[in-house]
């Protein structure tokens, strides 16, 4: 694998596709239809879907291809791969809450190793460089020649005063009492990846996922926050997160700064 190429074309596609999200988003419609699990998809997730998978696929012919919107890329059992959410947090896109990301990720040996996680309507983007090591770009952005960048470090946790994030359309009673067995200073809500870059980036320590979510949803969060010293952890033991499982379902999980002392669930 070519890395430098790799994390070229990764921030180019993200933001052709965050082009074409923005665009939908800001039309004064839009569909939106029900997959088979109940969750929402419209126009803007298949838009970005057909414009990342092509792509990935004619720069990278060789590496297998795993894409939400693509059920027949479902069946594969693969360890090494590239691994797509073209628009991570549909409900908070459909309630034009802004929320929402652009995920494309490399996943080697089980690992996911390079990201980039864009938030459009934010204006945000957090990637991992050609050696691994995460950074946000600060925008305007140009397609073909990247801006400045700021390096991600995860914060030097304050135990006594932890700053937590955990979903905003997922947070149930189970995620909140596991929150309260940490002092805890502050806690915001945010939706899709972005709670990874949030530790990334240093402006939370901690953030427990305990719901249903599939790889795509993670693995460019995942990779962002590796880059810049974090970890993601199974709930259940505390073993590393890994990917390639059967049917790319992940179990619950714990991302954090690691001088976070980790609870018990």
């Amino acid at each position: 694998m070519n890395y430098a190429t790799l994390a070229t074309e990764m921030r180019r596609l993200a933001l052709e596709a965050g082009d074409k999200i923005m665009e939908i988003y800001q039309s004064d419609d839009f569909e939106v239809k029900t997959k088979s699990d109940a969750s929402p998809v419209t126009e803007a997730d298949e838009a970005a879907d057909a414009l990342i998978s092509a792509g990935l696929r004619d720069i990278f012919p060789d590496v297998p291809l795993v894409t939400e919107e693509q059920s027949d890329s479902h069946e594969q059992q693969v360890m090494t791969f590239l691994i797509v959410d073209p628009l991570d947090g549909t409900k908070e896109f459909v309630k034009r809450r802004g929320d929402f990301t652009v995920n494309i990720a490399l996943v080697e040996d089980g690992v996911p190793t390079r990201g980039v996680v864009y938030a459009p309507a934010r204006g945000r983007m957090f990637y991992t460089d050609s050696v691994g090591k995460s950074v946000e770009e600060k925008g305007p952005f140009d397609k073909e020649t990247p801006g400045e960048t700021v390096p991600l470090a995860v914060s030097d946790a304050d135990n006594s005063a932890l700053m937590v994030v955990a979903s905003k359309s997922h947070r149930d009673e189970a995620t909140d009492a596991y929150i309260n067995k940490y002092s805890v200073a502050d806690s915001t809500s945010a939706g899709s990846s972005l709670k990874f870059c949030l530790v990334a980036t240093g402006e939370a320590d901690l953030y427990p996922r305990l719901g249903r979510t599939m790889e795509w949803d993670t693995a460019a969060g995942h990779a962002v926050l590796n880059g810049a010293g974090g970890r993601v952890v199974r709930f259940d033991d505390h073993s590393p997160l890994a990917y390639g499982k059967p049917g790319f379902a992940n179990p619950f999980f714990i991302a954090y700064a690691p001088t976070v002392v980790l609870k018990e669930g």
